[in-house]
Formats: structure tokens, sequence, C-alpha cells
């Protein structure tokens, strides 16, 4: 159940990247009054989903994603870093990259967590070499590009993770969307939201990947605002 009682820190511009969405200073310090670690905040207050993204790197540990103890990572938009931060308690590895337009957020998990922020340039990870990253991650970062975009950062994802590495990321596919969830986000979203929540074929993404050889290994759903969003688990060709 979702805590209550608690300031709920927003901002009224939500069309930009996280520190328009959810701003750096006034999340730190709502947290901090609500004696939340900043992830569990933004789960239990901000979105009503406890222990949504906990979850999430539960299931993916169950399915291995971190068993073969991958050396190098590379998270796109990691933002406050709920996700960054349960995953290097999964996994230990040597090198941990991000791109992250937000650079107060991304200025806080350098600091925090000594990973290494790459520079953003458009939907590129040009910096990165390619065939390079043993897991490559995106966490509720596509429901919100668009489809251009999200495209783009696909093919660039496929161009760094080594052969036997691992891409994960989520998508709002159709898997996610009967009638009753279109009707509840239609009735949540009001104005103002542009590309966010944005739907994503899931038809599209397997044969994409598999064209750049990369085989979907499974997929699960994870909570999302009032619906949920597919989190997807792909494995390179050796």
């Amino acid at each position: 159940m979702a805590r209550t009682g608690f300031d709920i820190v927003r901002s009224t511009d939500n069309r930009g990247g996280v520190d328009e969405f959810i701003p750096f200073e006034a999340t730190m310090r709502a947290a901090r009054s609500a004696g939340l670690s900043v992830g569990d905040y933004i789960d239990e207050v901000m979105n009503g989903t406890p222990g949504a993204t906990r979850s999430t790197i539960e299931e993916l540990a169950a399915r291995g994603v971190f068993a073969a103890g991958p050396d190098t990572v590379l998270e796109i938009g990691p933002g406050s870093g709920r996700y960054l931060e349960l995953t290097l308690k999964e996994c230990a590895p040597g090198r941990y990259e991000i791109y992250e337009t937000a650079q107060p957020w991304a200025d806080h998990l350098v600091e925090t967590f000594g990973v290494v922020a790459r520079p953003v340039a458009g939907f590129s990870l040009a910096p990165t070499p390619d065939a390079s990253v043993d897991l490559v991650l995106a966490h509720k970062v596509f429901n919100t590009l668009t489809f251009l975009g999200t495209s783009r950062y696909f093919l660039e994802m496929a161009r760094v993770v080594r052969p036997g590495g691992r891409i994960v990321f989520d998508a709002m596919t159709e898997t996610c969307l009967g009638p009753d969830t279109m009707r509840a986000w239609a009735a949540e979203g009001g104005t103002g939201h542009d590309s966010y929540p944005a739907a994503l074929p899931r038809g599209t993404c397997v044969d994409l990947f598999a064209s750049l050889g990369c085989e979907l290994e499974g997929s699960f759903l994870a909570p999302m605002g009032v619906g949920t969003t597919e989190v997807l688990v792909f494995a390179k060709a050796t």
C-alpha cells in the first residue's frame, strides 16, 4: 500500500528530462523528510507503487541476469539511480557507465556510487565502443520517448553489448494495454504529458533485436502508473 500523509514533489513541467519531472533538490528534501530512501520515496509516495523497483531487480536476478557477474554495465537514463543502486547490490562491475540528461542527478550518481557519466548527445551512445559492455539497462525510459528516439537507442544498445551479453529494458507493449488499462490511462493522463506514456509494439522490439543478433530470453510485467510496463531481456549471440 502506498504511504500517505507526505508531500508529493512533482514538477508541472513533465515534458522534459527527469530533472523537470523529478526535481533533484526538492525530491531529496522530501525523501529525507519522509524518512525514506530516494528510491523508496519515488516508488511509494510519488508513483504509488511501493516495492516496484526492488521487485523488478529481484525478478531480473531470479532470471540470471546478474549471475555471470557483468564487469561492465551501461544504464541509459538512470535518473534518481533507484535501479542503479539495487543493481550494484546484485553485481560488482568494474565499470558502470551512465547516460543521463539531468545534470544534478548525474552528478549525484557519480559522487554517490562512483559511476562514469558519459556525455549525452541526441540518442547516441557514441562514447562507448562497439561490443564493450556486458549488460545494458534502461528502466522506465522508453515509455517517455518518441518512436524514433527509442529506435535509435535500440540500435546503439545492440552495438555496444558484447557477444554473450544482455540487454534489459521495459516498454509499454500491447501486453500492457487492455481496454480497461487504456481507459485508466486516458482518465489519469490529463494534459501536458506529451509522449508519456508511449506505447511500442512488442513484435517490433523483438524483430529488430533479432535482426541485430539479440534473442529474447524472456519478459515479465512491472507496475507503472495506473498500468504496467513489460520488461524484456535479450541475449546477444556469441
